[in-house]
């Protein structure tokens, strides 16, 4: 299960929107979706979240290159929309390159990492013996506004977007959509 969200700042503030992505496929419709949040140039931050698993943010200024940030890649590269955005470029790759992804060992499950014997129920793998577990990105996305690199990799999925809303001054405007 996928919650997605839209933060975008305005002259009077943020806005907040739950999205839906069943039409997005790629990074690049991602961006659209987030340049027609806004009708100014202004900032606006994609979240997406799988299920207390990992989050993903693309931040977007006007018409620059959209900064992307993952919590944890490994994860992320489990589902269809954390594929999105591990980009070429974020995974320091070239178009020609093999599927960097695809000589992970990984399970393929869409919903996270295996259950282990050993582990609390309330805990997963985070695959960090598979060497590609972790947050991969921009972790200076959201300095300017208030969430340092520190931060930001404190931040849980299921409670990042409203730690980061709460920051912009935005958790009202986000519980209205939630």
């Amino acid at each position: 299960m996928y919650f997605a969200a839209l933060l975008a700042r305005t002259e009077v503030g943020w806005e907040a929107s739950d999205t839906d992505l069943d039409d997005v496929e790629t990074l690049s419709d991602l961006t659209d979706l987030a340049r027609e949040a806004t009708t100014d140039d202004d900032t606006v931050l994609a979240y997406i979240e799988q299920e207390d698993t990992w989050f993903g943010i693309v931040r977007v200024d006007g018409e620059d290159d959209p900064r992307i940030y993952v919590s944890d890649a490994a994860a992320a590269a489990r589902s269809s929309y954390g594929e999105m955005l591990l980009t070429d470029e974020l995974l320091g790759r070239t178009p020609e390159d093999d599927d960097v992804l695809a000589g992970l060992d990984l399970d393929g499950t869409e919903e996270g990492e295996p259950y282990r014997e050993d582990q609390d129920d309330d805990t997963y793998d985070s695959g960090a013996d598979q060497g590609v577990a972790g947050p991969l990105g921009d972790s200076a996305l959201l300095a300017d506004l208030g969430v340092g690199e520190r931060a930001l990799h404190a931040l849980r999925p299921g409670d990042a977007l409203n730690e980061i809303a709460d920051v912009l001054g935005a958790a009202e405007v986000l519980e209205a959509v939630r």
